[in-house]
C-alpha cells in the first residue's frame, strides 16, 4: 500500500473525487463510457470479460455524492509489466482533476499488484492525455503509424509511452 500513499501524496488531496476498484457489475456503465469516448467502443460483453479477467486491474472514478461513474482506467498485468488498455473520463468532467486522481490511484493499484513497468498507446493528437501521462513520468518509447481508426474513417497515429516504477 506504500505506492497508493505515494501517488496520493503526488496528487495532493482531491476531496470531490473518489476512485474505487471496478468489477464485472460495472460493465454496462463502463462500456457506455468507453463508447462515448472512442470511435470503436467496447460492448458490454467485452467489458465484462475484461473485468472478470484475473490479470486485469480496473479503477472507476466517481464524483463524490454521485452513484454514476465519471471515468475509468483498465490495465492488464503480465508478470511485472502492465499495459494500460483504456482510460476515459466523461467529456463534461474533463479538465477538473478527476483524470489525474483516477490515473494516479490506478498506477498505485498496478504497483500494489506487482507491476514495475507500465506501457500504453495514446493518440498523438490527444494533447491533454499526453500531458497527463507525462505528469506521472511517462516517456515516449515508440510510435505506431495509422494505429487508431477515427470516427470519420481516417487513421490516427499513436505514441507508445512507458513508465518504470521500480
Amino acid at each position: 500500500m506504500l505506492w497508493l500513499w505515494y501517488w496520493d501524496a503526488l496528487l495532493g488531496r482531491t476531496p470531490h473525487w473518489a476512485v474505487t476498484t471496478a468489477d464485472a457489475g460495472d460493465a454496462d456503465e463502463l462500456a457506455a463510457l468507453h463508447a462515448a469516448s472512442f470511435a470503436r467502443g467496447w460492448s458490454i460483453e467485452e467489458m465484462e470479460s475484461l473485468l472478470r479477467d484475473r490479470a486485469v486491474v480496473a479503477s472507476t472514478l466517481y464524483r463524490e455524492g454521485s452513484s454514476r461513474p465519471k471515468g475509468f482506467a483498465i490495465s492488464r498485468i503480465a508478470v511485472d509489466e502492465a499495459e494500460v488498455l483504456s482510460v476515459a473520463v466523461v467529456e463534461r468532467r474533463r479538465g477538473q482533476g478527476g483524470g489525474k486522481a483516477l490515473f494516479g490511484r490506478h498506477l498505485g493499484q498496478l504497483a500494489a499488484a506487482g507491476a514495475r513497468r507500465v506501457a500504453l498507446e495514446v493518440d498523438e493528437d490527444n494533447v491533454a492525455a499526453i500531458r497527463l501521462y507525462e505528469s506521472f513520468g511517462f516517456k515516449q518509447v515508440g510510435h505506431r503509424a495509422a494505429y487508431y481508426q477515427r470516427a470519420d474513417g481516417g487513421r490516427a497515429s499513436a505514441l507508445v509511452l512507458a513508465l518504470d516504477m521500480a
